[in-house]
């Protein structure tokens, strides 16, 4: 076994939502996993050590909405034409965006809706080695009533029988996230975010079968009537959230519900979409934006955990900065602190995805996930979407800040030098 200390840090902890300067960890180069941290003085003998010179370590960055084989532009008159219609053109589209996001610090995602269930088929390569990029919680095909909500590319399903068995369908497939459409949506014409478009009957059915397994449902609900009967059934995270009033978060509460976001999915197109984004589109976004934001920072300030996402794949939001920018949207728009907001995507996110005994935070048997940038987020979020080194498992993955360039390494000769 060889350890790489990497000392002179400032490392953020979720536990004092700050960053603990002179600071230090300690990696076991085989398992990627930290095995040791300190303040100060170092105490244990390495076989090398990386100084990275003061500045600022987080955990990487996690999102839990994204659709990998998606097309982040603009469609004009054909929004569905960001679905690729071939498994090939999928899997093209998906291993560009895992390099993408991996190159931006994104190091864990959760995928909610593939065709094909191609994010299924490239989280398997992965564990193989084939394929650089986050590792990946996958849901395979979305679930819409038929005619719904992401019909295209998913299943389609009526009744809470046809739910049961397109749920564990799924699962024997390889999902271990469920994603359901229990509202309508932004990008398709002829409805709108207030239809519900499944049952609670459909959805509790759904719910019951993934927890029997450990598995967790998303649920893509916007209008507040989707959204309580998804919490009432049970799911894990309403995705989205458009129409957060005090009884759904009593609700939430109640049930241990958290709530993805997603604002740049709003705000991409609000912002960038006039003239190409279609008019029944744009419409329905400048309807609900502010009463989004509004009901993200009601939820963020009665304590319903945020966990970021981005949806990205939407017009005008991709897979690279897009992730970083959702954080500072967060504090921007829903006026979460910074604090939150870098934690909405780091520890608050490996634990609504279940991995947060391995992920999620910069702790002693944790994968050693994390990022190195030259200035501190807490003082000015935006500084996530700069320059910064990626780390995945110990091992870095695309370098940048010239301070540390191709790792400064030497040896430590005995404990405590």
């Amino acid at each position: 076994m060889t350890t790489t200390i990497y000392k002179n840090a400032n490392i953020y902890s979720y536990r004092q939502h700050n960053f603990i300067r002179d600071a230090w960890f300690a990696v076991d180069d085989e398992t990627g996993k930290i095995s040791q941290t300190g303040e100060g003085r170092i105490n244990i003998s390495a076989d090398n050590t990386i100084d990275v010179h003061h500045q600022f370590v987080m955990p990487g960055i996690m999102n839990a909405h994204t659709h990998i084989t998606s097309v982040p532009r603009d469609f004009a008159d054909k929004v569905d034409a960001r679905h690729p219609s071939t498994r090939e053109t999928a899997t093209m589209y998906a291993i560009h965006n895992m390099q993408d996001m991996i190159d931006n610090g994104v190091t864990y995602i959760r995928n909610v809706g593939a065709p094909f269930d191609v994010d299924i088929a490239i989280r398997e390569m992965q564990k193989q080695g084939f394929i650089q990029g986050p590792q990946i919680k996958a849901s395979g095909q979305a679930i819409s009533m038929t005619g719904g909500h992401g019909s295209d590319g998913g299943y389609e399903v009526d009744g809470a029988d046809e739910m049961r068995k397109t749920v564990r369908t799924a699962m024997k497939n390889g999902a271990n996230n469920i994603k359901m459409m229990v509202t309508g949506g932004v990008l398709k014409n002829g409805e709108t975010p207030d239809d519900i478009q499944l049952t609670f009957d459909e959805v509790r059915a759904g719910v019951i079968e993934a927890h029997h397994k450990g598995f967790t449902v998303a649920a893509h609900a916007q209008g507040n009537a989707g959204i309580k009967e998804a919490v009432k059934a049970g799911v894990d995270t309403i995705e989205h959230g458009f129409d957060i009033d005090d009884e759904t978060i009593a609700m939430m509460k109640e049930h241990g519900t958290a709530v993805v976001p997603t604002l740049n999915a709003m705000y991409g197109i609000y912002e960038f979409g006039e003239g190409t984004v279609p008019d029944w589109a744009r419409q329905k976004v400048i309807v609900n934006i502010k009463k989004h934001f509004k009901s993200i920072e009601k939820a963020a300030k009665a304590g319903i955990p945020i966990a970021m996402g981005t949806d990205a794949g939407t017009p005008y939001n991709g897979f690279k900065e897009e992730s970083a920018y959702e954080i500072q949207l967060e504090v921007e728009k829903a006026h979460m602190t910074p604090a939150q907001a870098i934690e909405s995507a780091t520890i608050v996110c490996a634990k609504v995805m279940q991995v947060g005994d391995e992920y999620g935070s910069i702790e002693t048997g944790k994968f050693a996930d994390f990022i190195i940038m030259a200035d501190n987020p807490i003082d000015d979020i935006s500084v996530i979407q700069r320059d910064k080194d990626v780390y995945q498992h110990g091992k870095r993955v695309h370098a940048v800040i010239q301070e540390i360039g191709a790792a400064e390494v030497e040896p430590i000769a005995e404990a405590g030098r």
